[in-house]
């Protein structure tokens, strides 16, 4: 019986201890609405002084908004031949075959693949080769090289203006002799000078490329504040993107080929000379029948015959050599070509005034929640203290 009470007390226990545990639980949960009602009637209280703020906010949003120059992009998609090494590899070793030159022509790979053609939009010796490329300013009509454009015309807001003015003033005093130097020297890639290196910088930041892994599609991607001079650059750095892989891509059967005509040019003049001088002594030794002259006409003959055959063998590798270029040489199917955009990118001004308002809002019930109490409660205790 003892323990039967015993065990009946301790359950008992338990379920006080349970329901207590319950109620404080309970009760934190009302606190917790209660706070959270406190607070939005607090909000709601300082109404007035939330739109005010909500106001000044907007206010400042369209301030920054109207201050940042307007930019305007330019897209240009391309699609790349596919699996043309794998082509050309097999066209060439068809035609290899036909000429009896045997399966010598390899499949090799490219080292500069679409994956890397970002790497080359955004390398100094491309965009330097930019600098010199006639852009024309449509607001203003006229035609500067695209450097003079990138340093004079691109516009900036007021504020980095203000920030920039004492790097200014202090580039203006430690001015050296680089930045004096002669705008006619050509640009050394290796060693770029200030002004040189701030406009690559620039056009890093404004001519992007990107390559969908999935379809090899290359997306070339111009911002410039001049809608006209965004699809220029555009198309111009398509153009130059093409002919760089044009000239990777076929350098070094460009270099055979030259070596091809030239063994082909040598083992022709050997075979006119060759062959002039069997005639000249068919022609000396006509009708003779002694066996020392028959055996240097057969000698004069069999040395025609081998200059011929090595002119004709290498004749059939100049007309390989060509089709290698030919073959080598990419082609691009634009699918979307350069076009003048007629709608801003940027800036968003929707999107700025939006935020400046929430960031208007958060700091306003920041303060009235937290920022005031803490400056009230500061002053009391300040005022304990001198008391």
């Amino acid at each position: 019986m003892n323990s039967t009470n015993k065990d009946i007390k301790g359950d008992d226990i338990e379920l006080r201890t349970y329901d207590q545990a319950a109620t404080q639980v309970a009760d934190q949960d009302d606190d917790q609405e209660i706070d959270l009602l406190e607070l939005a009637m607090k909000l709601w209280n300082q109404k007035k002084k939330i739109l005010i703020w909500c106001f000044i906010g907007a206010i400042l949003g369209l301030v920054v908004a109207f201050s940042i120059p307007r930019e305007y992009t330019t897209d240009v998609k391309l699609a790349p031949e596919a699996n043309g090494n794998q082509r050309a590899s097999g066209s060439l070793g068809a035609m290899a075959a036909m000429v009896g030159l045997g399966s010598g022509v390899q499949s090799g790979g490219d080292a500069v693949n679409p994956t890397l053609y970002p790497d080359v939009v955004s390398s100094v010796p491309f965009l330097v080769g930019l600098f010199n490329v006639p852009v024309e300013i449509k607001e203003e009509e006229k035609t500067v090289p695209l450097r003079e454009y990138v340093e004079e015309d691109l516009k900036s807001p007021w504020w980095s203006v203000i920030i920039g003015l004492p790097f200014k003033l202090i580039g203006m005093l430690r001015s050296s002799d680089e930045d004096e130097s002669d705008p006619n020297k050509p640009i050394d890639t290796f060693q770029l000078t200030k002004a040189e290196d701030s406009v690559v910088k620039a056009l890093q930041t404004r001519i992007n490329a990107s390559v969908d892994t999935k379809t090899s599609v290359i997306t070339i991607s111009v911002m410039m504040q001049d809608p006209l001079v965004s699809a220029i650059v555009a198309d111009t750095v398509v153009n130059r993107l093409q002919e760089y892989i044009t000239d990777y891509r076929t350098n070094k059967a460009r270099k055979d080929l030259e070596y091809a005509e030239l063994l082909n040019n040598e083992a022709k003049d050997n075979y006119y000379k060759a062959q002039q001088k069997y005639a000249d002594y068919l022609d000396r030794n006509n009708g003779l029948i002694i066996h020392s002259a028959m055996t240097t006409r057969e000698r004069l003959q069999n040395e025609a015959t081998l200059a011929f055959n090595l002119y004709n063998q290498t004749a059939q590798q100049v007309q390989l050599a060509k089709a290698k270029v030919q073959e080598n040489t990419p082609v691009y199917a634009t699918v979307s070509p350069a076009t003048v955009p007629i709608k801003p990118t940027s800036p968003r001004k929707t999107l700025i005034l939006v935020g400046f308002v929430f960031l208007a809002f958060v700091a306003c019930s920041a303060w009235i929640l937290y920022g005031k109490p803490l400056v009230e409660e500061m002053k009391n205790k300040k005022t304990q203290e001198t008391n």
